[in-house]
């Protein structure tokens, strides 16, 4: 029961934490006299709601088991999901509930998708939230991917454990402390990258919104055109940096400031991250010549480059419509879809630690068979990795793809086309943003798409984000017997 009660509590501090975040777009919309009082209608309620749940939750020892552990993962999103609707619902651009609930949890989960249709006209005030939304996003799933997933083992995430006592009971001070770290970190890049960007001509608001959602791997732009809108190589070029610097698993700048100097040269993860840029940039960048898109080499480098970055770390900015770039280039943004960044960081996907697990699961396979009484040992980043690990990472990367085929038919049954539903499928799951094809490729957005639709994407965001397993562990019943 106390650990029912660490749960609310913790959610009620969450929300409070929300609804004063609510306060920064509400002085925006003082400063452009946008006459309206919805951020601050939803900053009390959503601040009420979380001083109801402390006062109706205190105790004198707060503790979490394991069993809370994923409750508190996968209701800490739905809450903030709900609770962040309420600017939309609230707003003079009429949202429904559907909506609402379908920005605000692309937010959160840092896919990007959006069913705001003309943004460049958008009230600052509701372009802001959805950056601090994404932002907010990004820094929760860092800070449980290193402190609380781990002691889950989902999906192989123990790999990642920080140093310290295993036992749940005691994540509450850990988390303090890593969280403390990580979030001045974080926020020490997103305030260097919004400084380039508007040392670069974007304008203060711009700067500051791009700047969350770069670092936060989101996506979400203030205009329509994404950041193609400013037509400038040197803002392309920063937000690439700014994205793989979020992708890269967070716990490595926590162990460079330990003393570790050369953590960035020596990660197994990140070097894979940095191989497979460079061999996706390559392929894109030859297939461009192949179709003569751009007869200059240097923009076919640079188209090549960003995009790459963006659908690979799930940020989902765009430059220019791939989708017109032939059928390849559909399929090959699909494949970067479900690869995703590196694990303990912003980027979403699969995971590049799980991929390179898979490659040296076959090698294994393949001198078992050459050497059948040969004994292998495995390591990665100098641990030892067990078939237990192994099986755990397969067992991941199957569910990925089942949850996928099904939410795929989910949305051919709500009426989608099949690239629509394909696409639109592993954007969500992927939490990358934008999907394939006219209705929500990246000169499109979800506004259209049939309101079953939307929620049956929203639920495939949360799934992707919280590791699928921390989520549909809760519908077993025998998880809640004693």
């Amino acid at each position: 029961m106390i650990a029912n009660k660490t749960v609310f509590f913790i959610l009620g501090i969450l929300l409070i934490v929300l609804g004063i975040s609510m306060l920064a777009p509400y002085s925006m919309q003082l400063v452009y006299n946008e006459n309206s009082h919805s951020f601050v209608s939803s900053a009390f309620i959503t601040i009420f709601v979380g001083i109801l749940f402390i006062l109706a939750n205190l105790e004198k020892e707060f503790r979490l088991n394991l069993r809370q552990t994923f409750l508190f993962s996968t209701l800490a999103w739905v809450m903030v999901a709900i609770f962040g609707s309420l600017p939309f619902l609230l707003s003079p651009k009429e949202f429904s509930f559907s909506e609402a609930f379908f920005e605000s949890m692309s937010g959160i989960t840092t896919t990007g998708a959006t069913i705001i249709t003309d943004l460049d006209n958008s009230p600052k005030s509701i372009l802001l939230w959805r950056a601090i939304m994404q932002w907010l996003g990004g820094i929760g799933i860092v800070v449980m991917a290193i402190t609380v997933l781990p002691l889950l083992k989902v999906g192989g995430m123990q790999l990642f454990k920080m140093e310290g006592p295993d036992s749940t009971e005691k994540i509450l001070p850990r988390t303090i402390e890593v969280a403390t770290i990580i979030i001045s970190t974080y926020f020490a890049l997103t305030l260097f990258c919004g400084f380039f960007y508007w040392l670069f001509g974007m304008s203060v608001f711009d700067s500051i919104s791009h700047a969350m959602t770069t670092i936060a791997t989101g996506g979400f732009s203030t205009h329509n055109e994404s950041i193609g809108f400013f037509k400038n190589s040197n803002i392309e070029i920063i937000a690439s940096i700014f994205i793989i610097l979020g992708s890269i698993p967070f716990i490595s700048y926590l162990k460079f400031l330990q003393g570790n100097k050369k953590i960035f040269i020596e990660d197994s993860q990140i070097k894979g991250l940095i191989y497979i840029i460079l061999i996706s940039v390559i392929i894109m960048f030859i297939y461009l010549l192949f179709i003569n898109y751009e007869k200059n080499i240097f923009d076919n480098i640079r188209i090549s480059s960003f995009n790459v970055i963006s659908i690979l770390s799930g940020t989902g900015y765009v430059t220019d419509d791939f989708g017109l770039w032939g059928k390849f280039s559909l399929i090959f943004f699909l494949f970067l879809m479900f690869i995703g960044g590196c694990a303990g960081s912003t980027a979403c996907g699969i995971k590049i630690f799980r991929l390179q697990m898979l490659i040296i699961f076959l090698k294994n396979q393949i001198k078992k068979l050459i050497y059948p009484n040969s004994i292998i040992i495995t390591k990665y980043n100098n641990q030892k990795i067990t078939d237990d690990f192994f099986k755990s990472v397969i067992i991941f990367i199957f569910s990925f793809l089942f949850i996928f085929f099904i939410i795929s038919m989910l949305l051919t049954i709500t009426g989608l086309d099949f690239l629509t539903a394909i696409s639109g499928a592993a954007s969500a799951i992927s939490n990358v943003g934008p999907g394939l094809g006219d209705m929500i490729g990246p000169n499109g957005n979800y506004k259209d798409i049939p309101d079953v639709s939307k929620w049956i994407l929203s639920i495939g965001m949360l799934l992707g984000r919280l590791e699928l397993f921390a989520v549909l562990v809760l519908f077993f019943p025998s998880f809640w017997r004693n």
